[in-house]
């Protein structure tokens, strides 16, 4: 995946989780990861393996299609 595309993916996870009013602490440990984790996903500067990824839009309750959306 490019920068680009791990940038838009890292902005809605964020967009996503903002809207649900869910910190990144909180969020981490839904899906046992550390914060820093979630901060670097979000910034794009570390892609989420497939299951994670899943586990992040089961934890904000949204379809990963909308977490993938323009990536």
């Amino acid at each position: 995946m490019t920068d680009k595309r791990l940038k838009t993916l890292g902005l809605n996870i964020k967009m996503a989780r903002l809207k649900k009013e869910i910190s990144q602490e909180k969020l981490a440990g839904m899906i046992g990861v550390s914060r820093m984790t979630i901060s670097l996903i979000e910034t794009g500067n570390q892609h989420p393996k497939g299951l994670r990824l899943i586990d992040i839009a089961k934890a904000l309750d949204i379809d990963i299609n909308e977490l993938t959306q323009s990536v």
